[in-house]
């Protein structure tokens, strides 16, 4: 078991959501889009400048700007 925030791993590693930081708008905005404690991720890839990040999750692609992904823990497998 080893925590990482989402901007840390590499692309092809998965995980499961542990916990999300921050507040307000940005929070509620994941939450929205399904990213809440338990749920499996998997990196797809980087943008070629780093930003944004792209995962797959619950059957569909969704990209995050790297501010975003660093609030998100992740149990990485």
């Amino acid at each position: 078991m080893a925590i990482k925030k989402l901007k840390d791993m590499k692309p092809g590693e998965e995980g499961t959501i542990v916990t999300l930081h921050g507040s307000g708008n940005i929070k509620h905005r994941l939450i929205d889009m399904g990213l809440v404690k338990g749920t499996k991720i998997h990196v797809v890839k980087f943008a070629p400048l780093g930003d944004p990040v792209e995962i797959k999750v619950k059957g569909f692609e969704l990209a995050l700007r790297v501010s975003e992904a660093g609030t998100i823990d992740v149990d990485v497998q």
